[in-house]
């Protein structure tokens, strides 16, 4: 296998597909954030999470066309304006969804499962009949193309290099948001005691409604991002729904680190195996060495201490 590779070729291989693995890592983990809110702190399965990172996808394709249409000479600076809009629909998407269906099945994980992913094929069907059922891809600015030369064999993608800069800038907000802000103090709260923080003036509802929003509106972040590295369809969510949940069980449900830990392994473990072997292999070994440590080890990686 490395016989026609010299030690400098395999070196620069092996950096290239660890590069292609971060970048993975990137959009895995923007997705695994929002779902370990929704699915680590409130308890819902919410097999529609692929769609909302669709949803985010499709409006940062849609500023791309407002803008080179319309707004020319703002067009470099779109992608920014894109990811709030796209966390801001997906996260308003996601409030209305939990007013109007998920309120009505908490403590019913299996009940929450089936809805949403009744929500799921009827956001991909609407996604057909408003964009179509080819896929789509945005127009990056010209600052975004091209790559950094590192070495005479290694080049970085500058849209890679961007992704990761939106996922440390994002997980370092979501992790003040949840353990140094008031509202994190009252998700948590209302996640460990429902009754008792209700009892002490706590609107738990709202704080069902912003928590699921915000799972959902970084999806859309999580879609926008994902627009660089690859075309837009209705089902394209479902290619990341099943390895989001992964990495969520693997890292332990609720834990932050244990999310960004598994994300991390799992993406280099990937992307480092597709060089030798297919994808759809590469994904059943990734899968079944996950199967086992969690048989080992049913928790997760990381897990949280709490006084029983």
């Amino acid at each position: 296998m490395f016989g026609d590779y010299s030690l400098g070729d395999l070196g620069a291989i092996f950096a290239m597909q660890g590069f292609a693995g971060l970048i993975l890592f990137s959009v895995y983990l923007l997705m695994a954030l929002g779902l370990a809110i929704i699915f680590g702190q409130m308890g819902v399965i919410n097999m529609a999470h692929g769609e909302f990172m669709i949803l985010g996808a499709y409006v940062t394709y849609l500023c791309s066309n407002f803008f080179q249409a319309y707004l020319p000479f703002l067009f470099p600076a779109y992608f920014f304006v894109a990811m709030g809009l796209a966390f801001l629909a997906s996260g308003a998407m996601g409030m209305l969804v939990e007013w109007s269906l998920i309120r009505f099945l908490y403590k019913r994980p299996l009940d929450t499962l089936l809805a949403t992913w009744g929500l799921s094929l009827m956001m991909q069907q609407a996604y057909r009949s408003i964009f179509g059922a080819r896929e789509v891809g945005v127009e990056l600015p010209s600052w975004l193309i091209g790559s950094v030369q590192v070495t005479d064999t290694i080049e970085i993608p500058i849209n890679g290099l961007f992704v990761m800069a939106v996922t440390i800038l994002i997980t370092i907000s979501v992790a003040l948001l949840i353990f140094r802000s008031r509202f994190g103090q009252q998700v948590r709260a209302v996640m460990s005691n429902r009754a008792m923080a209700g009892a002490v003036g706590i609107d738990t509802e709202k704080v069902d409604r912003y928590t699921f929003g915000l799972g959902c509106g970084i999806a859309g972040i999580a879609g926008s991002a994902f627009t660089m590295i690859g075309s837009t369809g209705p089902t394209s969510g479902q290619l990341y729904i099943v390895d989001t949940f992964l990495i969520v069980v693997f890292g332990g449900a609720a834990s932050l680190l244990g999310t960004i830990a598994s994300a991390f392994s799992i993406s280099q473990t990937q992307s480092t195996l597709e060089f030798f072997l297919s994808g759809s292999m590469a994904k059943v070994l990734t899968l079944l060495a996950v199967v086992g440590i969690l048989m080992l080890r049913p928790q997760g990686l990381f897990t949280l201490k709490v006084r029983r």
